[in-house]
């Protein structure tokens, strides 16, 4: 099985090259104004240039309005846009036939309830980010470097097609990888020396970390 790779919160042609070398499949950028890895839309259309051709380039909003998904869609030009708010399933409907574009809805996982959430989802959502709820008091809903028992994930229908998320980094993705086989793996805090600030060679030393779990592992 092929394994799709998200480097998201991206913010420099440094980073972005580093992630796009290592072999991403997709770079994220993100929108909201609370979070350190916030961009503008023109800085994202400027950055994910290197993208095309090479991996998709997806816009991260939270509860956003039309508005600035307007804006979002005409500068940056994303191949998908990630919902990781509250936005409902009419919400997720309404955005895919107002930009065409494919929706990843990301929900918060800390207990084996917490997948019943995906159900009102299904069919409408192309695709599902698993994160680990946020921790009480923060105000990013993603983002925040922890993980959630990747064991819950084991109940899922294998068609699911999901990115598994939350508190990844080289040193643990390999026991993720032996655990679960998620269609993806998506992570931000961990290749940064900072919140908001990545590092190439943290980029770097996950994509070889992903190698030895993959040589191991059935993904």
């Amino acid at each position: 099985m092929s394994l799709d790779i998200k480097i998201c919160g991206l913010s420099t042609p440094e980073t972005i090259a580093a992630a796009l070398d290592g072999g991403a499949s997709h770079v994220g950028f993100i929108f909201f104004p609370k979070s350190p890895r916030n961009v503008s839309p023109d800085q994202a259309g400027r950055l994910r240039q290197a993208a095309k051709g090479r991996a998709h380039a997806v816009a991260v909003t939270v509860d956003a309005e039309n508005a600035l998904l307007d804006e979002i869609v005409a500068a940056m030009h994303p191949d998908m846009l990630q919902l990781h708010g509250r936005e409902t399933p009419a919400r997720v409907a309404e955005v895919k036939a107002r930009y065409g574009l494919p929706v990843m809805k990301a929900l918060s996982v800390s207990e084996a309830g917490d997948l019943d959430a995906l159900l009102p989802y299904s069919g409408i959502a192309d695709r599902f980010l698993l994160d680990a709820k946020p921790p009480k008091g923060a105000e990013l809903p993603g983002g925040n470097g922890v993980s959630f028992d990747w064991r819950i994930l084991k109940a899922l229908d294998g068609r699911v097609d999901y990115m598994l998320s939350g508190g990844l980094d080289a040193g643990n993705v390999g026991a993720a990888l032996s655990l679960l086989s998620p269609k993806g793996i998506d992570l931000s805090s961990g290749v940064e020396t900072a919140p908001g600030i990545k590092d190439p060679a943290l980029i770097t030393q996950f994509f070889v970390a992903i190698e030895a779990a993959r040589a191991t592992s059935p993904v």
